[in-house]
């Protein structure tokens, strides 16, 4: 049980969009990152023309801390257009904690697009469409200089992720100018507000730049932090980070201690936003029914589900809930030996899902925090990590056993965390198709009970995992009540 590293991934990689987004003629530019004031590490960003072609380069490094454990992040994100911004190609890297993963694009004539992904040691090409009208860096830039700074301006531009291998709109208002300090010292600069519309949540940014439109400052509120970006020096960039944990800000507190009943039966909760900044995401399933939402407050009742009891009517699994994806390898010889380890002589799904939950449970000998985010090849390979990776594996070896499975991100109860008593930490599960409803598995800790929040569910990729991003860092619990009432 931890922090899932994907969603402060996915938070930085959202400032990377913020950035270029607006204009930045310098050939290099240096800056540092910090949560919450805190530096926690440094982006590079690279501007080089070739001939008739643009390369940008944008990368960066942090660190954080998990419980005392340090955890590292590198993400590096190449594009190549035209002088004009036609997109020609993309590579995206990343790396936590040593684990390396590669998406390449080369854009064909015909509007598709040719991409080979790496992950856990395993390649996969595809051809898919290029999102209609979107942009790179260099594309970015140009139509923010098209647009100008006159306050009150706006402009919208669609901007690819070649991470996630998709597309999302980037709206922007210019504001009027302001004074900003930055570690060069005071600098008189124009706001920019940009709202990044995100599938199931938008996401808020600010961003400060000069008459030509270099952007010296970028603030995202998310997870309950302020993530921020502020142009520097390089020797200020690579200055020490600080050590930063955010697992005790992630924590929610229950208004009191579950009770075993509770957790077997099922309870009614009730979520409260802890700013007005925008209302919860809560995701519905088969075991947790949204009764009521309003602005800023969501009550549910959560059931785990037993044998022969109705789902609540989610939609039925689609052919690509069955399939390997990057991240759920699920036909590699090596996740499928260990389904048919796993399964034994169980023939019912409900009964190769159990033994899959108790099979990983066991063979993810070292639970180990860390492990930033590992795929299912690869904790197959090297069996540690902890919620994250019990998680996907159990989702590929059930995909491998023919169950349509998926990946939950949310929070459970626990009884003692980091020296806190009665607490809800961020955690992630896995849900299979099972008789007709999608019921939950929880490798890592005994099982899935009433204790269990869903905030998204997708299918192992951490860059997708918008849903919930919202939700997450802002939730407070104000009253929890049984379902079924004590005899």
């Amino acid at each position: 049980m931890r922090i899932t590293m994907r969603n402060l991934i996915i938070c930085i990689v959202l400032l990377s969009i913020a950035a270029p987004a607006l204009a930045r003629v310098p050939e290099q530019t240096w800056m540092s990152v910090l949560l919450d004031g805190r530096k926690i590490g440094h982006m590079l960003d690279t501007r080089k023309v070739s001939g008739d072609q643009v390369i940008t380069t944008q990368s960066m490094e942090i660190s954080i801390e998990r419980a005392g454990i340090s955890i590292s992040f590198g993400n590096e994100e190449t594009s190549t257009e035209t002088l004009a911004g036609k997109p020609l190609g993309f590579v995206s890297r990343s790396k936590i904690s040593g684990i390396e993963s590669v998406v390449r694009g080369i854009l064909r004539d015909d509007g598709q697009i040719d991409v080979t992904t790496e992950v856990g040691g395993a390649k996969q090409t595809r051809v898919m469409p290029w999102p209609k009208g979107a942009l790179l860096a260099e594309g970015l830039r140009l139509s923010g200089a098209r647009t100008g700074l006159k306050p009150g301006a706006q402009f919208s531009d669609l901007a690819f992720q070649s991470s996630s291998l998709d597309a999302v709109e980037v709206h922007s208002l210019v504001r009027d100018s302001e004074s900003v300090d930055l570690p060069s010292g005071r600098r008189e600069l124009v706001r920019v507000e940009q709202n990044i519309k995100l599938p199931g949540m938008a996401s808020h940014t600010q961003a400060w730049v000069d008459a030509d439109q270099t952007v010296y400052k970028v603030i995202m509120p998310l997870m309950g932090f302020n993530l921020t970006m502020l142009a520097c020096d390089k020797s200020c960039a690579l200055a020490p980070n600080q050590s930063t944990d955010m697992l005790t800000q992630m924590l929610v507190h229950a208004p009191h201690a579950l009770s075993k009943d509770e957790l077997a039966h099922g309870i009614k909760i009730t979520l409260q936003a802890t700013d007005n900044s925008e209302p919860l995401t809560i995701t519905q399933t088969d075991e947790q029914r949204l009764m009521d939402a309003s602005s800023g407050r969501a009550t549910l009742n959560i059931m785990p589900l037993l044998d022969g009891m109705p789902g609540s009517g989610e939609d039925k699994p689609i052919a690509a809930d069955f399939q390997p994806t990057d991240w759920l390898q699920s036909t590699a010889p090596e996740i499928v030996k260990l389904a048919k380890q796993g399964v034994g002589n169980a023939i019912t799904p409900a009964d190769r899902m159990h033994n899959l939950q108790e099979f990983v449970r066991h063979f993810i000998r070292n639970k180990d925090l860390s492990v930033g985010y590992a795929s299912a090849l690869e904790v197959a390979k090297n069996p540690e990590g902890d919620c994250t990776e019990h998680a996907v594996l159990l989702a590929a070896l059930g995909r491998a056993s023919g169950i349509a499975t998926r990946v939950v991100d949310g929070m459970a109860y626990t009884d003692h965390y980091a020296g806190k008593d009665n607490v809800f930490v961020p955690h992630a599960w896995a849900q299979a198709w099972i008789d007709g409803r999608w019921q939950s598995f929880d490798a890592a800790l005994a099982g899935f009970d009433a204790g269990h929040i869903a905030l998204s569910v997708g299918d192992g990729d951490p860059w997708r995992f918008y849903s919930g991003l919202g939700s997450l860092g802002r939730i407070r619990v104000s009253a929890i009540a049984p379902l079924v009432p004590a005899p």
